[in-house]
């Protein structure tokens, strides 16, 4: 069994503020070891089901956040950027089921560093004219290709919008939202083994086999920024809906690679600082 586990940051156990998540911030070297430590539990849990190849992709912001050197001995690691496939890098269909550990809501929610890719950035996402952020974005990409999400781990608010897009995924609450940068705790030991326990159970029963999507859906965006959506109507194919939201149309994963580079023509563009 081949499990892939994509990794972000701001819903590890224990991390509220961009100090704990952002290279540079004072608290950030004890961020990354709490975050490889939420994966390796995710790991154990993996390896303790059958797996037989374990993948975990860093999806965190520079992607090199993870501990290379820390990290369990039978996982193999994605780490750095550029990746045209960003928090999904090397997921493809050979691949049985797929973890999110560290994943938090999208933009406008009240969860912790809640946010849509680009922070303060993108104010709004619309995958079929449903609101959509990172959770529901990826969760739609690797069902196109045909693998199954089974367990997500962040605080709460990230846990509910999983369960609204597909209440069929494990999810376990490492913290509980008070307000964007601030949180109910859940004891470390305790969060690490029900992450562990989490994924063991929702593999041991074998995911059910997907197939592969090739249905058309089109996304939208909603920037903060006017200068970005007018930048990106340059690129073939997308097309405005007002004077700072753009859209397009086209097939998963290929829309999801493009918005990849819609984030990279708007980090060249603007300079938001990533929470604000």
């Amino acid at each position: 069994m081949r499990i892939y586990i994509s990794a972000d940051m701001e819903g590890i156990t224990g991390l509220v503020d961009a100090d704990d998540v952002q290279p540079g911030g004072r608290d950030y070297e004890r961020g990354r070891t709490m975050m490889t430590e939420d994966v390796n539990a995710a790991v154990r849990g993996a390896l303790t089901a059958g797996a037989t190849t374990v993948t975990v992709n860093d999806a965190h912001g520079p992607m090199r956040n993870l501990l290379p050197d820390a990290l369990h001995p039978a996982a193999r690691l994605v780490r750095g950027k550029p990746k045209l496939m960003s928090m999904l890098e090397g997921l493809d269909a050979t691949y049985d089921a797929m973890v999110c550990i560290g994943f938090h809501s999208r933009a406008g929610t009240l969860g912790v560093l809640s946010h849509s890719f680009m922070g303060h950035e993108i104010e709004d996402m619309w995958l079929d004219e449903r609101p959509v952020g990172e959770i529901g974005f990826t969760h739609a990409t690797a069902a196109a290709l045909g693998v199954p999400v089974v367990m997500l781990s962040g605080d709460d608010a990230g846990c509910a919008e999983m369960t609204d897009w597909d209440p069929s995924v494990t999810c376990v609450a490492v913290k509980y939202a008070n307000d964007r940068f601030a949180a109910d705790l859940s004891p470390v030991a305790e969060a690490r083994q029900a992450i562990e326990a989490a994924v063991a159970d929702s593999l041991t029963t074998r995911p059910a086999a997907m197939t592969p999507s090739s249905h058309t859906v089109t996304l939208a965006v909603r920037w903060q920024s006017a200068s970005v959506a007018a930048t990106l109507l340059g690129i073939p194919g997308v097309t405005s809906a007002d004077s700072r939201t753009v859209q397009a149309s086209g097939t998963l994963p290929d829309l999801y690679r493009q918005f990849g580079v819609w984030t990279r023509v708007a980090t060249a563009l603007t300079h938001q600082a990533p929470y604000c």
